[in-house]
């Protein structure tokens, strides 16, 4: 079991900037990637960006050059730096632990992010 928690988010004005942090106890050391996902009014829900154990790292291409994905050295703490922030950034973000070897994604319990014009 891996547990998730989230702090940061807010709200901000469009050009702004946030910080987002994921936290992670439990069975970390099976954790192959962790990430962000976000999930605005009335769509689903997208695919962010992730940091594998390797320090691989993947954007979606609307949050590229915009956003950046790192964690602390102990591997435990994932953040997300989101920079040049749009209106259409606005939703909930939820932070991503998968287990590759055992099929499993943990989940945080998500934080909104308003982006006002």
């Amino acid at each position: 079991q891996v547990q998730l928690v989230q702090s940061g988010g807010g709200l901000v004005q469009a050009g702004g900037s946030l910080r987002l942090s994921c936290a992670a106890s439990g069975s970390i050391f099976s954790i192959s990637s962790m990430g962000w996902f976000r999930q605005a009014p009335g769509k689903q829900r997208e695919f962010v960006a992730a940091i594998t154990r390797g320090g691989s790292t993947n954007y979606a291409d609307s949050v590229k050059g915009r956003f950046t994905v790192s964690r602390d050295n102990a591997k435990t703490t994932v953040y997300l730096q989101m920079n040049s922030l749009k209106p259409e950034d606005t939703a909930v973000y939820y932070c991503n632990a998968n287990q590759e070897m055992y099929g499993k994604d943990y989940w945080g319990e998500g934080t909104l992010v308003t982006v006002s014009s």
